[in-house]
């Protein structure tokens, strides 16, 4: 076993760094493997470390192990040379260090250490606030639990006491919930700041909103917290009372704010709350809009009208009646890509310009739907008419509830289906078929939609790329439910719920600043292919955060023949694949701890 030296030129100087090698037998013969990387050694360090070493057993036998470059001679007899037994080195204290360290450089990189230290630091703690904070942030960024689950699993199982420096045994979940009601009233300036931040890093511009809703479900009663209401959950948990959550996007993902609803609010309902929050926050300026159907009223769009706003939005598909003809037409379509075609519709009675799409696998799905529900309904009718033709039915109020019952129970369809009882020569018998010019109208629109806006000056192909932003939004949720699992909501109280969810922004905050960092650099793993041509695939912020998980820190523990130890707080040597993605961010793993220290074993132990 003996140290390398490792020299590289930076900012004009040479530097030396070092590493811990040992020499080990393999199929293919001796190999040298890194046990640790050492880091660079200042002058005091270097003058502990620049001797030879001489290795003992627990027979008292020894043996030479040069530590240092050979042609460094140590003194015939030094009194401070540290005698180590080899058989008793070991590794202490491991812990996650990759992925929360990468978190902690966002926070950095977003300025929010700056930013709670100004807001929260003003009043003394055993923590400050604003590190806590920090870690709450971090954890929802890589591995999201509740606070007891941090306090209990998470937390001792990582390196952020040492990244930022918190004294052992200060994190609690009692510590972490009342940093969340401190963060909670510095909302709104947390927005404004990170709004900036994102211009000032990536020029991100905020003239076009993207704005859609979500819902997420709270686990328990939530006696205490008048917002949990039953309403439409888009996490197919009606049993579960839930809270609404609005979020707005610029047209790359970055988030401009959020609100939260009552879980019973209907989407349609919010916009003028939204409009009014926007201007209080960043004043009333001309900006896009753009969101779905679902929060389309003509309230809504006179709102955003009457503040010299613009919108492009998603219009009922009752609508597309109204544009049967252009939609039936086969000319002046503009083909966008291989399966999607538009054509624009200007309105000659209003300032509004519609906009006809249609795809060719939404087609294809709509059609496999229509085809699934037409067979289910149409074989439920001809069950109904041979239990009505062969007697084994014969109250006519039976039949009228079970040819009501089949049309309840396939409403996707029923339109199409003109079904009825008719006295016959026979008897009462079941008389139904298909509407021809319904069915006929229902191919026609299959896979199409309907775009509505108040911008008249631009192209079809242009108007319908930026409605497509809209992807950016429902990322977002994506990566909120997935990725940092803001759901289920475990807080009682209605102060707490929204801390949660403003933390769950920090994380997302955090999120997207990596994803636009990879995407700025493109980083790119080599995975080698069996045929030898290298096949790579850019990183993903979960992908990245999962590969420098495996960085490690650890305690590498000398003991010496006096019952000293000596103790190196190190960082495992990151892989080809690590190096490239540090690489691609621009960013550099620590040298090392300032940790580093000698000790009697009497001490070491206590």
């Amino acid at each position: 076993m003996f140290l390398r030296p490792n020299h590289r030129n930076k900012d004009g100087k040479d530097h030396t760094y070092w590493s811990l090698v040992e020499t080990v037998r393999s199929a293919d013969g001796p190999r040298q493997k890194t046990l640790c990387y050492l880091g660079e050694l200042n002058s005091s360090t270097q003058a502990r470390w620049l001797k030879t070493v001489e290795v003992f057993n627990e027979q008292g036998e020894a043996e030479q192990l040069k530590l240092f470059p050979s042609h460094v001679e140590p003194p015939a007899d030094d009194p401070q040379v540290a005698r180590v037994l080899l058989n008793k080195v070991r590794l202490e204290r491991t812990r996650q260090f990759g992925a929360c360290w990468l978190g902690l450089e966002l926070w950095k990189r977003l300025a929010l250490d700056r930013f709670f230290q100004a807001a929260l630091d003003h009043e003394l703690a055993d923590v400050p606030w604003s590190r806590v904070a920090a870690l709450l942030a971090i954890n929802r960024l890589c591995a999201p639990g509740s606070e007891l689950a941090v306090e209990q699993r998470w937390y001792p199982s990582t390196a952020l006491d040492d990244l930022l420096g918190i004294e052992e045994g200060k994190v609690n979940d009692t510590r972490l919930y009342r940093c969340l009601d401190r963060i909670l009233p510095h909302k709104t300036k947390l927005e404004r700041h990170l709004k900036e931040r994102y211009g000032e890093l990536f020029g991100a511009e905020f003239d076009v909103l993207l704005y859609d809703l979500t819902s997420t479900y709270v686990e328990g009663a939530a006696e205490k917290n008048p917002m949990m209401r039953r309403g439409y959950s888009r996490d197919h948990r009606p049993d579960c009372e839930q809270m609404v959550i609005a979020l707005i996007v610029n047209s790359e993902g970055f988030p401009f704010s959020y609100e939260t609803f009552d879980g019973n609010r209907a989407d349609v309902s919010t916009m003028e709350t939204i409009l009014r929050m926007v201007e209080r926050k960043y004043g009333k300026a001309r900006r896009m809009w753009v969101f779905d159907r679902g929060i389309v009223s003509e309230e809504n769009l006179a709102a955003i009208r009457k503040r010299g706003g613009q919108y492009l939005v998603g219009a009922a598909r009752s609508q597309m009646k109204e544009f049967e003809a252009e939609l039936l037409d086969k000319e002046n379509w503009t083909q966008v890509r291989p399966e999607v075609e538009v054509k624009k519709i200007a309105v000659p009675q209003g300032e509004e310009t519609y906009v006809l799409c249609r795809t060719a696998a939404r087609r294809e799905k709509e059609k496999a739907i229509r085809g699934r529900f037409s067979s289910r309904m149409e074989k439920a009718l001809k069950s109904l008419e041979k239990t009505i033709s062969t007697g084994r039915l014969k109250d006519r109020n039976k039949m009228e509830r079970r040819l009501g019952k089949i049309q309840a129970r396939h409403p996707q369809v029923n339109d199409l289906y003109e079904a009825g009882l008719r006295e016959s020569t026979e008897g009462m018998r079941l008389f139904w078929q298909i509407k021809e010019d319904r069915k006929h109208w229902r191919e026609a629109r299959e896979g199409a939609y309907l775009l509505r806006t108040n911008l008249a000056a631009e192209a079809a192909d242009e108007l319908w790329a930026k409605y497509m932003q809209l992807t950016e939004a429902e990322a977002s949720f994506r990566a909120l439910k997935s990725e940092l699992s803001i759901r289920p909501l475990f807080h009682q109280k209605e102060p707490r719920v929204k801390a949660h969810v403003m933390v769950a922004f920090l994380g997302y905050a955090l999120w997207v600043t990596l994803k636009h960092m990879l995407k700025s650099r493109p980083a790119i793993i080599p995975k080698p292919s069996v045929s030898g041509v290298d096949n790579a695939r850019p990183f993903s912020p979960m992908k990245a955060l999962a590969l420098l998980s495996t960085l490690q820190s650890a305690d590498v523990v000398l003991p010496t023949t006096d019952g000293r130890e000596i103790r190196l707080r190190r960082i495992t040597e990151p892989d080809a694949e690590q190096k490239s993605l540090l690489h691609q961010l621009g960013l550099s793993l620590p040298e090392r701890f300032h940790f580093d220290r000698e000790c009697s074993v009497d001490s070491a132990i206590a």
